[in-house]
């Protein structure tokens, strides 16, 4: 992984800010010992020491652990060790106050946060220790802006002809991280619904589902569904991807149809999402958009997978 990944994370202040302000908020000077998984360059482990905890452990696997132990060294941070496994494969007996890690990605499960934090809490954490983030919710809102739809169809626009339906039938069974804005969604996102709900202080599946629907004011086209996170790292102090909030590094996920969708006045639109995560298989998302018309009878379906979307 190149350095200008992480240049983006430590570029992100929204991110850096809300993490300090957890960190400090349950570290108590001299006394708390913390594990920081997926620490990156050390900017966490850091603050953490530098907000007086008593010792620190930083779990990293990637080739950025390097840049890491230069940098704890630099900064002097003599209670901080950087342990080169992923923290699932530690062994020794480890025993903290608090444990912290982002690894939310624009998909907020895609790097196992879920199945990370349950393995740790279980072997790491003391009684009554805190962890950062506690909680994770996920919306999601229909998109009413052509903008991402016109891009995904160049391959119907190519001419002279020429059939390139198979490959748009790939693209439109993708995910894609795209900024939106609050214009481009349905009331402008206000109609927002929170599809999944995740509480990482005790044990949830990785594998998650949900679902959502709209009744429309007036006839509107939709052409995709906009998906955002928010992630309460302790009480009162919340990180949002939301279109409306200040922004991240990260951006919302859209995912497409394969063909919009004409809803009229009174009609319902309708979502449903599923994903499951692992270290192994990695992340696989489905969604499938329903159409209803007033009195709640299905006019039709489209059904939408992940793993339709590569190339065979």
């Amino acid at each position: 992984m190149r350095i200008e990944y992480h240049r983006t994370l430590i570029a992100d202040h929204a991110r850096n800010d809300a993490f300090f302000r957890a960190l400090k908020a349950v570290i108590e000077p001299g006394k708390t010992i913390v594990a920081d998984i997926g620490a990156g360059t050390g900017l966490l482990g850091l603050m953490a020491s530098k907000l007086g905890a008593k010792e620190v452990f930083l779990f990293e696997t990637a080739e950025v652990a390097g840049v890491a132990t230069e940098v704890l060294m630099a900064n002097k941070a003599k209670s901080c060790h950087l342990i080169p496994c992923h923290s699932t494969e530690f062994d020794d007996k480890l025993t903290v106050d608090v444990i912290v890690s982002e690894t939310l990605g624009n998909y907020a499960l895609e790097e196992n946060i879920i199945a990370t934090m349950s393995d740790a809490r279980a072997r790491f954490l003391k009684r009554k220790g805190h962890i950062i983030p506690q909680a994770i919710v996920q919306f999601v809102a229909p998109v009413i802006s052509p903008r991402i739809d016109d891009e995904l169809r160049v391959w119907s626009r190519v001419g002279n002809g020429i059939d390139l339906s198979a490959a748009q039938y790939l693209t439109m069974n993708n995910a894609y991280v795209r900024q939106l804005a609050t214009e481009e969604l349905l009331d402008g996102g206000k109609s927002a619904v929170a599809w999944d709900s995740v509480d990482l202080t005790r044990d949830v599946r990785s594998k998650r589902k949900g679902e959502a629907e709209w009744r429309v004011s007036r006839s509107t086209r939709i052409y995709g569904f906009a998906v955002w996170w928010e992630a309460t790292l302790q009480s009162g102090i919340v990180l949002s991807t939301a279109p409306s909030a200040p922004r991240t590094h990260w951006e919302q996920l859209y995912f497409p149809l394969s063909a919009p969708i004409d809803v009229k006045s009174r009609e319902r639109i309708g979502v449903e999402l599923r994903s499951r995560s692992s270290e192994s298989a990695g992340t696989h998302l489905a969604w499938t958009a329903i159409h209803k018309n007033a009195n709640g009878e299905v006019i039709a379906k489209q059904a939408h997978d992940l793993d339709k979307g590569y190339l065979p």
